[in-house]
C-alpha cells in the first residue's frame, strides 16, 4: 500500500524518475513494517523482549561467579549455596547440564556484570530483578559474612538491573542487622508515625509478595518467600518496640 502512495507522490513532484524513486523506497517501508509487526508497533518499540529459561540460568550463574569473586576468596560455601539452588530450582540434570556449558563456554570469558545486567534488565519484570539480588546477597552471605567488597559488587548489578535505590537498601538490611534494619527493609525512616509503619507494610508486603513470580520456578518462589518473611519479621520486631 505505501509503495504506490510513494510513487503517486514520487510523481506528483519528480514525474516519472520521482515515481520510480517512491515505488522503491515505499517497498522497502513495506517491507519493514511487516517484519517488525506493523506500524504502531515499529513505533512503540515492539514487545519487550524475554529470556530463554537456558540463557536466563546461565546469565544468573555467570551473576553468582562475579559475587563469590567479589571478595578475592572463593570460598566453598557459596559454591556448594549456588549448586544446591540450582539442584533445587532445575533438578539435578538439568542442573549439571548448566555447570558444564558455563565451565566450558562461559567461565573461561571475561564476565560483564553490566552486559549481563542490562540483558536481563530489558527481558525480565522488576519482581524478578529484586529476587536476583536477594539471591546474589544469599550467595555472600552463604560463608557466614557478607564483605563490602561483595555488597559494593552486588550494588553495582542492582544499578544495572534498574533497580531503585530504596528497593536496593530494603534488601540488603535483609542481611546487614542494625537497630534500624527493620524500618529500612520497609522503606521508611524511625521517626515514621504508627499509621505510616502499617502503610509501610501493607505496601512492602505487596511488593514482596511470592506470586508476583508467578512464572518462576519453585525454588524461585522459596526464594520470595524468604524475602516476604523478612518484611514480616521487621514488621513484627517495630510492633513490639512500639506496643503496637
Amino acid at each position: 500500500m505505501i509503495k504506490w502512495l510513494a510513487a503517486v507522490l514520487g510523481y506528483m513532484y519528480f514525474r516519472f524518475p520521482g515515481a520510480i524513486l517512491g515505488f522503491i523506497v515505499g517497498s522497502l517501508l513495506d517491507n519493514y513494517i511487516r517484519t517488525s509487526g506493523g506500524l504502531f508497533k515499529s513505533m512503540a518499540g515492539g514487545q519487550k523482549q524475554t529470556v530463554s529459561p537456558g540463557d536466563f540460568e546461565l546469565n544468573l550463574l555467570s551473576l553468582s561467579s562475579i559475587v563469590i569473586k567479589a571478595d578475592g576468596n572463593v570460598s566453598q560455601q557459596e559454591l556448594d549455596y549456588v549448586r544446591a539452588y540450582f539442584i533445587q530450582a532445575y533438578g539435578k540434570e538439568r542442573a549439571n547440564a548448566t555447570f558444564r556449558t558455563f565451565n566450558e563456554v562461559v567461565k573461561n570469558r571475561q564476565v560483564s556484570a553490566y552486559n549481563i545486567s542490562r540483558y536481563l534488565a530489558a527481558r525480565t519484570k522488576y519482581p524478578t530483578r529484586l529476587q536476583i539480588i536477594h539471591f546474589l546477597f544469599g550467595i555472600a552471605q552463604a560463608d557466614g559474612h557478607v564483605s563490602e567488597a561483595e555488597a559494593k559488587v552486588i550494588r553495582e548489578i542492582a544499578g544495572h538491573l534498574q533497580i531503585g535505590a530504596r528497593d536496593f537498601e530494603s534488601i540488603k538490611a535483609m542481611f546487614f542487622k542494625s537497630t534500624t534494619s527493620a524500618y529500612t527493609i520497609l522503606e521508611i525512616e524511625k521517626s515514621a508515625t504508627d499509621a505510616e509503619v502499617k502503610k509501610a507494610y501493607r505496601t512492602m508486603a505487596k511488593k514482596y509478595h511470592p506470586d508476583k513470580l508467578g512464572d518462576m520456578d519453585e525454588a524461585y518462589k522459596k526464594g520470595a518467600e524468604e524475602k516476604f518473611r523478612k518484611v514480616q519479621d521487621a514488621y513484627e520486631q517495630i510492633q513490639k518496640e512500639r506496643g503496637l
